[in-house]
């Protein structure tokens, strides 16, 4: 159920971006007077889902027809609207312009005022870019309507020093240790928790050190290149560094669990099991995750009811899927939490900044890229890679601000200089109004056909990569 909530979310988010993308080129083709042939959500080789035309003062529809199968080409609306059958992107076809359709016959005919070749080249670069220009507006604009409806909440770094980080496995790496207080990576002083920008500055800001306060005393730990070049490998990207430390009390006691046969109640406190200290939840939680259905014991502070405490030790026997059955008070519980609220004329800039902050972040990764310090085999990923940034649980939350982030990544591959995408098509365009020579369609076509295949073969090679790292270890 989690791998189809993936998929759906998926589909729905890249449906609502495709169809904006190719609502911004039809748009502007329309506003200069330039035909648009067809408008596809989804991809539709040998046949269609779904055909619409209007024309005769009412509209038309065609189910499951051959590709071929064309509507009369009659007034006032020469566009035929569909929905393919294959989900990989979407397509307005412009009358007139060498795209991956390859129509050549149409581009044999003469140059008729509506085509998209019989227009000025600004006009031909703004109809290219709209699309682009609606998925930064769109990221942009989810962004800063998120900051304005939900605001943003965060624990200040210094309310988790209090008790130091737990450090799971991938903190390890680093050299970071349950305890340590987290004060800089690099010249950065981290004043939110949140692991996510630890990486980003160990990854794409060139930091290689982390400053901690460890048993009372400033440590410096270097961390190796090799460690950093793993954390933007795409089987780490999901993967928590580190977590808050708190205490371990028993918010609730579930019922016939093993917590509740070995009488723990509610507000029992937890600082140990078996023969070790466990002052903390996660070092609580590690140790009977490792330990399913061993009998143990466990000792707690229990409150009593003129105010004191008592410490006992109960025995217990681990369920067999190594939990006891207590839910624990969230980090909220123990920390301060702070909330940013936005107003519209705030959130919206601040939106933009967020955004342009992503867009920054994807540069840079790819500076990185050439250079070698993040490998590309472990780093790229398809539709499989994709998916799992939407979570296996329906959240809406997760849902918008992933889209926003799918969006501003759309427009900035398509913003590459790369035949076939709208970056290629726009640096013909540029070098035609800069100079006023036009490249030959012949030069085009050949350009075209070359950026497809590359990009057929990134598709398979990223899409690859995903099966590999499904079923290939």
């Amino acid at each position: 159920m989690g791998t189809a909530t993936m998929i759906l979310q998926l589909i729905l988010s890249l449906s609502l971006l495709v169809i904006l993308h190719e609502l911004g080129h039809f748009l502007a083709a329309r506003w200069f007077g330039t035909r648009v042939e067809r408008f596809y959500l989804f991809f539709n080789p040998w046949f269609s889902i779904l055909k619409a035309k209007k024309y005769d003062g009412k509209w038309h529809f065609k189910w499951f027809s051959p590709s071929k199968d064309e509507f009369p080409d009659k007034e006032p609306d020469h566009t035929v609207y569909g929905i393919g059958w294959l989900p990989l992107g979407g397509y307005v076809k412009i009358a007139g312009m060498i795209d991956e359709s390859m129509d050549k016959e149409q581009m044999k005919q003469p140059p008729q005022p509506w085509e998209f070749r019989t227009k000025p080249a600004w006009q031909r670069l703004i109809i290219m870019l709209a699309g682009v220009f609606v998925n930064f507006v769109l990221g942009f604009l989810i962004m800063g309507f998120m900051l304005w409806y939900y605001g943003e909440t965060y624990i200040p770094m210094s309310e988790v020093n209090k008790y130091g980080i737990y450090a799971d496995s991938l903190g390890r790496e680093l050299g970071l240790q349950n305890g340590d207080k987290i004060l800089k990576v690099g010249d950065h002083e981290l004043q939110q928790f949140n692991d996510r920008q630890v990486i980003l500055d160990l990854v794409l800001n060139d930091a290689h050190t982390i400053t901690v306060e460890r048993d009372g005393r400033i440590q410096t730990l270097e961390v190796k290149p090799s460690v950093i070049q793993s954390l933007a490998a795409q089987k780490n990207q999901h993967l928590a560094l580190f977590y808050p430390q708190f205490p371990f009390e028993a918010a609730e006691v579930l019922k016939d669990s093993p917590a509740q046969r070995a009488g723990i109640r509610e507000g029992d406190r937890l600082i140990g099991i078996d023969s070790i200290e466990t002052p903390y939840f996660y070092a609580f939680l590690d140790f009977v995750t490792k330990h399913p259905g061993k009998e143990t014991t466990v000792r707690l502070i229990r409150p009593q009811a003129d105010g004191t405490k008592k410490t006992l030790s109960l025995p217990v026997k681990i369920g067999s899927d190594g939990k006891l059955g207590i839910r624990p008070y969230p980090p909220e519980h123990y920390f301060r939490v702070e909330k940013v609220r936005y107003s519209l004329a705030r959130a919206l800039p601040a939106g933009v900044r967020k955004g342009w902050g992503f867009i920054n972040g994807q540069i840079k990764g790819f500076a990185q890229m050439f250079k070698g310090k993040i490998k590309a085999t472990d780093s790229l990923g398809g539709f499989g890679a994709f998916a799992k940034m939407y979570g296996h649980r329906w959240d809406w939350i997760r849902f918008w601000r992933v889209t926003a982030i799918v969006s501003l990544l759309l427009g900035f591959i398509n913003l590459l200089p790369i035949p076939a995408l709208d970056g290629g098509y726009a640096l013909f365009l540029l070098f035609e109004v800069l100079t006023g020579i036009k490249p030959s369609d012949k030069f085009v076509e050949t350009a075209v056909t070359i950026g497809f295949i590359l990009l057929m073969g990134l598709f398979l090679f990223s899409n690859g990569l995903d099966v590999w790292r499904a079923f290939g270890k």
